[in-house]
């Protein structure tokens, strides 16, 4: 019996001809937008983005040493992927609480994918370390020794490293059942044995475990006395491997192999039983490392027999075991970068450049009141916003400072700065958000710092992440109190500030900093919701704000007038935001979207999305800044330090500024399409999913990181 060929969704054809009265015809079905064919899985896209990064270790017009760490930033955004995302997922499955996502697949289903794809993705990565990267660096006389290729030198003098270093310091598990299966520390590089023979007091369990010690680099060079030429380099895996007979002397050692379990490191706090967020944080810290397991991986050589039970001890499936051809802890090699001299190897050093208004010893504050002003960064210094900080500290015509805190620099300048002026009198409050994924310790370390100095320190609001760019100064001027704002996408961070793309707004506007004030009063103070009348802020209004200036291009573009819409962003997951684009994009209104990272929306579909395109660059920077452009609104331009996420939309304290001098606003709509139409360095999105790269020519075509380095900066 033959059966009606099923319509492709991303096939659907409007044909607006069929409309006719409602007697007799038929109107021809609408499409529905809610649908989960027209919706990526978030956790999938954030994958295609991670490949998107270990392609770069492939890419043969970056410099040698840029390619190897661009292979172990794959590492770690795959370990913080299972970290968090993989154990949000299994959660669900443990509490039986899974719970489709818009595009309709389940956890079970999503994690079956990504164990699939992240296996293959892994195989790929040691394939470029051994057979590209590895030989290339050998060809630069830089050299990986594998304990194979040891000399009698570099053999003798590996023993007496591990005499000297590390037998002193380890301490190997035998396993009976007085010595059960230790805790093993989160990413910690572990071995683990089989043994013959009885130890003296006639045990014979037949495995151990030796931790490696967490103190010890895992990266050792050689000494130019035992080789001589070159940079030589030996891990403290194959030393242990080497010498590990010794912890157990009089018994044989039949197998060793190295492994490492991931575990879950998401941070849970109930806001019924906290009290003291700084307290609570401070004892979830510990658990993070011995969270539940989520990813084991091992030496490809590890039999089946200990990894059976390496699996049942964490309790972990075989989807989850990955076999690797090399080093397990891969991102420890991220240390030879500071182990060798070789810039020519590296991306050329640049100056990044600062206004001559903002340059080091002028004054800040009467270039800011006499204009806006607008920065770039890396390409424009961060330089002159921690200059403002520290300037506001000695003059004694500020009276107060105010100051989010989402994550900052371990040495921070800006917290000497903030504890200086609080030690001088200034009425200092600043909102550190303990909640920073990873930086949590150190944020409660600055909190110290600042409370001990006399500010007044809060951390944010319960049940809400203060993911918010903000900096106020309050200044007396004459018989005026004078309001200076920096609002920006990016963190206060100097070292991100040379690796993240993101735009700073230096301001004196009176209303803007008027809605700076509020949002500071509603973080730190307790009342109804106050109403600003520039800025837009997360949780309240952001998300309404947002799609009601997508529906306004969307009814200009059904007048038959020009529409358009540019958003750069990290990543776009929100499902009411891209219905919006999808309407959007119906009614006519042009749309280029610059999305990094994960996109749900999915470009292309005929009479849905046709008229969206998505882009995504990878490169050099990490491109950080959230920018929304709409061509018709009356402020054309918006900064923010939230991506169109659901969380960010919805659970976490955010502002959305607009750009109110035209000048400004002009040259961010140009710089945003130097990045839709770079011929290199960026991946379109299609229909199906996928990310095609537009070129990657060895010729004199350049990116758009490059083209903006050229243009902004001192290389």
């Amino acid at each position: 019996m033959s059966q009606t060929p099923k319509k492709n969704p991303l096939e659907v054809v409007i044909d607006n001809s069929a409309i006719e009265s409602e007697k007799g015809a038929s109107e021809t079905p609408e499409i529905d937008l809610s649908s989960h064919e027209f919706y990526e899985n978030r956790e999938l896209s954030y994958l295609k983005f991670n490949l998107r990064v270990l392609e770069q270790a492939k890419h043969r017009n970056h410099p040698l040493i840029e390619r190897l760490i661009f292979l172990l930033i794959f590492s770690s955004n795959l370990d913080e992927f299972y970290e968090i995302r993989v154990a949000g997922l299994k959660k669900q499955l443990d509490f039986g609480r899974q719970r489709p996502g818009a595009d309709g697949q389940y956890p079970e289903q999503i994690l079956r994918e990504i164990h699939e794809q992240v296996r293959l993705a892994l195989d790929e990565q040691y394939r470029i370390l051994n057979d590209d990267l590895l030989p290339s660096l050998a060809d630069e006389n830089i050299h990986f020794i594998h304990r194979s290729k040891w000399n009698k030198e570099l053999t003798e003098w590996t023993k007496q490293y591990f005499f000297e270093e590390v037998l002193p310091v380890v301490s190997p598990l035998g396993l009976d059942p007085a010595h059960p299966f230790p805790r093993l520390v989160n990413k910690s590089l572990n071995f683990i044995l089989s043994l013959d023979g009885k130890d003296a007091f006639g045990r014979e369990s037949g495995l151990a475990i030796v931790p490696a010690p967490r103190s010890l680099p895992r990266l050792i060079k050689v000494p130019e006395k035992i080789i001589s030429g070159g940079d030589n380099f030996i891990f403290l895996s194959s030393v242990i491997h080497c010498h590990v007979d010794e912890f157990f002397p009089g018994m044989s050692v039949t197998e060793c192999h190295q492994f490492r379990v991931t575990r879950n490191s998401d941070l849970e706090m109930s806001k019924v039983e906290v009290e003291d967020v700084a307290s609570a944080l401070q004892g979830e810290l510990h658990s993070r490392r011995f969270g539940a397991a989520t990813k084991l991986e091992v030496g490809k050589e590890c039999p089946e027999a200990l990894t059976n039970y390496l699996l049942e001890r964490f309790s972990l499936s075989d989807e989850e075991l990955f076999r690797l051809d090399g080093p397990v802890n891969l991102q420890r090699l991220m240390a030879v970068t500071s182990m060798i001299d070789r810039p020519e190897l590296l991306f050329p050093k640049f100056s990044p450049v600062a206004p001559k208004a903002l340059e080091e010893n002028s004054d800040i504050f009467a270039a800011v009141e006499k204009e806006d002003r607008l920065l770039l960064h890396p390409y424009e210094s961060f330089t002159p916003i921690i200059d403002w900080v520290r300037q506001a500290a000695k003059d004694p015509c500020v009276l107060s400072i105010k100051q989010t805190l989402y994550r900052t620099n371990a040495s921070s300048e800006l917290v000497e700065a903030l504890a200086e002026a609080a030690l001088n009198g200034k009425e200092v409050t600043v909102v550190i958000e303990l909640r920073a994924r990873f930086d949590e310790e150190e944020n409660i370390n600055f909190a110290s710092i600042l409370q001990e100095a006399g500010a007044v320190v809060v951390y944010g609001v319960m049940g809400y992440k203060t993911h918010a760019k903000m900096l106020l100064f309050v200044r007396r001027e004459g018989s005026q109190l004078i309001r200076y704002a920096h609002l920006g996408t990016g963190n206060y961070h100097r070292k991100t500030s040379l690796l993240y793309t993101d735009y700073s707004l230096l301001t004196a506007n009176e209303t803007l900093c008027t809605d700076v004030h509020k949002v500071f009063q509603q973080i730190t103070g307790m009342g109804k919701k106050l109403h600003p009348k520039l800025l837009v802020h997360a949780p309240f209004n952001l998300r309404k704000a947002i799609i009601k200036l997508i529906q306004q291009e969307k009814m200009v573009a059904l007048e038959g007038k020009p529409a358009r819409i540019i958003g750069k962003m990290n990543a776009l997951t929100d499902p009411a935001v891209i219905k919006e684009f999808y309407e959007a994009s119906q009614a006519g209104v042009q749309i280029d979207l610059i999305v990094r990272g994960t996109c749900c929306l999915k470009p292309g579909i005929t009479n849905v999305s046709e008229n969206i395109r998505v882009v995504s660059v990878v490169g050099r920077f990490l491109e950080h800044s959230r920018v929304y452009h709409f061509l018709n609104a009356e402020h054309s331009v918006y900064c923010s330090s939230a991506d169109l996420m659901e969380r960010n939309l919805s659970n976490r304290i955010e502002v959305c500024f607009p750009i109110l001098k035209k000048k400004h606003a002009n040259r961010i709509i140009e710089e945003l399409k130097v990045y839709l139409e770079s011929p290199t360095q960026t991946w379109e999105l299609n229909f199906k999913g996928e990310y095609i790269e537009r070129s990657r020519q060895e010729n004199d075509q350049l990116d758009v990181q490059t083209e903006l380095l050229n243009k902004l900066t001192q290389t």
